[in-house]
């Protein structure tokens, strides 16, 4: 009975002292899953530096981050663009020997590389590439596209040497007229005709030379610093006057007509040698009694200037290169008009310069119709009516030129008048 009692006189402090333990319990429990959520994971060390990234972020050039296998840790869009990248590894073969031999020795990598520009087709493309280790584990290459550049370099050299052959013969020629004049001075004949074949050779360098002042200027900044409001109007009838002798000497009559009182922003005397040079080139190739129409017409926001003549024609693979810098399509007749092979280079930069261009369409035997195309000063006003919707310049032209050209006694043309006609003759 003692034992009994005694038992039940302890149980509560049993009991007391198992709660004590159990509360205990649940705060260290809680306490530690409170530490646990507020503890940050430990986190895996970044392979890149920072100041590593940002800097390859603004680089220009191509910028390709290798890790210890060779695989791609970062590229930068340009990488991407340029084609060296391409499923996480280096594209070149001639890219990836570079990279073996900077890990071999650890020296600095500078070559230029001329690598496909893609998995097919013949584009190629010129790189500047630079290989250097940046970490124990990490190589960084950068590759700078020097096509562009190399390309102008070829430009200009070509210029170069165009413009030495092209002033070469006319001077050459002059040299060797003057000796004859000086040993055919007793006779009064050969003397004036040598003399006439001077003034023509010196005309030629004199055309040839102001030319390529004119195109050097063009290409320039700040060509147009001087820009105004010009007439249209005034620049064709312009260069129609100037054109006027070369047309009246074989026979050609210039018509000039289209839409009055279009005005564009640009320098004056610039479109009046655009617009003069194809007038000068639809003269010189049209046979001696035929015509050359000067249309202007508005369409939209874009004023379009199409000379058309009823000359020998353009064949279509020629047509892509009438207006580079001294290409000729008959070497031999461009000699015997005086052509300089820089007349159409001068107007495509013009256009250019002025926010248009200049599109050719012609058929061999049919005449040709080349379309200047020029932003107006004052943009149009909505239409009341919906229209049809217009056609380029070059195929719009383009039909009207085939159109016009099936019958040699059709009266319409493309760029022909339909206002009242200024004519030359």
């Amino acid at each position: 009975m003692d034992v009994v009692d005694w038992i039940l006189d302890a149980a509560p402090l049993v009991a007391g002292l198992i709660g004590v333990l159990v509360g205990a319990v649940a705060i260290g429990a809680f306490r530690w899953s409170e530490r646990e959520q507020h503890t940050v994971p430990p986190q895996p060390e970044p392979e890149l530096e920072d100041g590593l990234v940002r800097t390859l972020a603004v680089l220009r050039s191509a910028a390709v981050v290798l890790d210890a296998q060779d695989r791609v840790v970062r590229a930068s869009p340009p990488a991407h663009a340029l084609g060296v990248v391409r499923d996480g590894r280096l594209v070149h073969a001639s890219m990836r020997d570079m990279v073996a031999d900077v890990r071999r020795d650890g020296v600095i990598r500078d070559e230029e590389l001329d690598v496909p520009r893609g998995p097919v087709g013949p584009s190629r493309l010129l790189l500047q590439v630079r290989v250097a280790q940046v970490t124990p584990d990490h190589l960084l290459l950068l590759a700078e596209d020097l096509t562009q550049a190399r390309r102008l370099e070829a430009v200009r050299r070509d210029f170069v040497v165009n413009v030495s052959h092209e002033l070469k013969t006319p001077v050459g020629a002059l040299s060797l007229l003057a000796e004859t004049v000086q040993d055919a001075a007793d006779d009064p004949e050969a003397v004036r005709r040598f003399s006439a074949r001077m003034r023509s050779e010196a005309a030629r360098l004199s055309a040839l030379v102001h030319e390529i002042i004119e195109l050097s200027r063009l290409q320039v900044a700040g060509a147009l610093e001087d820009a105004e409001e010009v007439a249209v109007d005034d620049v064709v009838q312009e260069a129609v006057d100037r054109a006027r002798t070369a047309a009246d000497a074989k026979s050609v009559r210039v018509v000039a007509g289209g839409d009055p009182g279009v005005v564009v922003i640009g320098d004056r005397n610039l479109l009046v040698t655009a617009v003069r040079n194809l007038l000068d080139n639809a003269v010189a190739y049209s046979p001696d009694g035929t015509r050359v129409n000067v249309g202007v017409r508005r369409r939209g926001d874009l004023v379009e200037i199409a000379v058309v003549d009823e000359g020998v024609g353009i064949d279509a693979a020629d047509q892509e290169r009438v207006f580079e810098r001294f290409y000729r399509v008959d070497p031999a007749r461009s000699r015997d008009t005086g052509g300089t092979g820089l007349g159409l280079s001068i107007v495509k930069h013009v256009a250019a310069d002025h926010g248009g261009d200049v599109s050719v369409w012609s058929q061999p035997g049919r005449g040709s119709t080349f379309t200047l195309r020029l932003p107006v000063a004052t943009p149009a006003a909505a239409p009341d009516a919906p229209d049809a919707p217009a056609a380029s310049a070059t195929s719009a032209t383009s039909a009207a030129s085939a159109d016009a050209r099936t019958s040699s006694t059709s009266p319409s043309r493309p760029g022909a008048p339909t206002t009242p006609t200024r004519s030359s003759t």
